[in-house]
């Protein structure tokens, strides 16, 4: 890597810097997986994070019971599984102490603190400019131009919190908290509490409010699929991953319905309505996670979490329902899930569609042109993350090694564009 600073009348313009590998944007565990491969194979790279540390979501916006929803042999990183004594479902701490243990095995050191704020494809020098600036202070500062022949985006499905829009939101007057910013039911001891969002998060937070002796209410606007996290002692999602080795998706879906019908019995009698296509299509089709119940079921029959429809807007410690119903509210969680911000920073308009996803279905999503790589954008979890990583890792180590044998002697094009900046 070589730096090349610039300066005008004595202040210090950004700096340019040539990478000679790729620039990873993003150090959760797809950019660590990509990292680590890359590694493995001899070949340098940046990996840069605009916070500072590794997997910040899961270290610095997680609630405090979360554990992995699928069984831990289906959340490991690339040659590095998880230690014999972890539990089938780690929890968050032991996960976080995973991905550590995962960054410091392969010797990967990110560049914290660092925002990147655009990334584009020069066509002049058919390189990458990525800009960045550093993250670490209250002020704008060190600004930095990568420049690299390979650019990795892994900065995943869940890069930013999704905020809704509803009428009179801002003038409820009580506490109003995205599940980034949710903890625990500690501080929420005997409160009236608006959850909103019936996922994966919205039900674990509605759990979790209940055993701290809250009185959530969570919001069911639309339909979900719940689904045993166990199916007699196994894994739904291992049983699921069995089935379709031999079995058509829709098959899977029907068996995987029926028996949790067994298990589960009717939902539907509790605002809960099962949508039309199967979880696994839902899922490929759609990127919509099942929710695999871990005691939230068991607090909706018995009424301590209760069910409500859609809400139609909110006033001054009131919130009221498209059904007419009003409800007296000391706290809303917004569990309203997250999204991708590959558009605001990156400027490629073929290979990522608007909503910051790659445009190829899986398993095509992981390699554009130019040099330009998807990994964690798969919507199948680590696996498909790790994936990703495996392919892209192996893809920019052939090109790497077959330009290093060529050892040309004279000054490569890309080195005479950078020396006119």
């Amino acid at each position: 890597m070589f730096s090349f600073p610039f300066s005008d009348q004595g202040f210090l313009a950004p700096r340019c810097v040539w990478v000679n590998g790729p620039v990873i944007v993003g150090a959760g565990p797809s950019g660590l997986a990509v990292a680590a491969g890359l590694k493995e194979q001899g070949v340098p790279c940046v990996l840069l994070e605009r916070a500072d540390c590794i997997a910040s979501l899961w270290q610095k916006h997680t609630y405090d019971r979360l554990k992995l929803h699928l069984p831990k042999q289906f959340c490991q990183l690339p040659n590095f599984p998880f230690p014999q004594h972890y539990p089938e479902y780690p929890n968050k701490k032991q996960f976080i102490d995973y991905l550590e243990s995962y960054a410091s095995h392969f010797n990967i050191n990110p560049q914290f603190n660092e925002c990147v704020e655009s990334a584009k494809y020069d066509e002049a020098c058919r390189l990458w400019r990525v800009k960045t600036v550093s993250t670490s202070g209250s002020t704008r500062s060190s600004e930095v131009e990568y420049i690299c022949q390979w650019l990795v985006v892994a900065t995943g499905e869940n890069a930013e919190r999704v905020m809704p829009e509803i009428e009179g939101l801002q003038n409820f007057g009580g506490e109003v908290i995205h599940a980034c910013d949710y903890k625990s039911g500690e501080n929420f001891q005997g409160k009236n509490v608006l959850v909103v969002g019936c996922g994966n998060s919205g039900m674990e937070v509605s759990l979790d409010l209940c055993n701290h002796d809250a009185k959530p209410s969570m919001v069911v606007r639309s339909s979900v699929h719940v689904l045993p996290r166990k199916i007699f002692g196994k894994s739904s999602f291992e049983l699921a991953m069995c089935m379709l080795k031999w079995l058509p998706v829709w098959l899977v879906d029907k068996i995987l319905l029926f028996l949790t019908w067994i298990i589960l019995g009717n939902i539907e009698k509790y605002g809960l309505k099962r949508p039309s296509l199967g979880p696994l299509e839902l899922k490929n089709t759609q990127g919509k996670t099942p929710v695999l119940d871990i005691g939230a079921l068991e607090k909706i029959r018995s009424r301590e979490i209760k069910v409500v429809p859609g809400i139609r807007r909110f006033s001054c410690g009131m919130v009221e329902l498209v059904n007419g119903e009003k409800l007296e509210i000391d706290s809303v969680v917004l569990a309203t899930g997250y999204r991708s911000n590959v558009p605001c920073w990156l400027r490629e308009a073929e290979f990522f569609a608007k909503n910051g996803f790659p445009k190829a279905p899986f398993p095509n999503g992981w390699k554009g042109n130019g040099g330009l790589y998807a990994a964690g954008f798969t919507r199948k979890g680590l696996s498909g993350a790790s994936a990703d990583a495996t392919r892209i890792s192996q893809d920019i180590a052939e090109v790497w090694k077959e330009d290093l044998k060529q050892k040309k002697q004279k000054v490569p094009t890309h080195r005479r564009c950078i020396s006119t900046f």
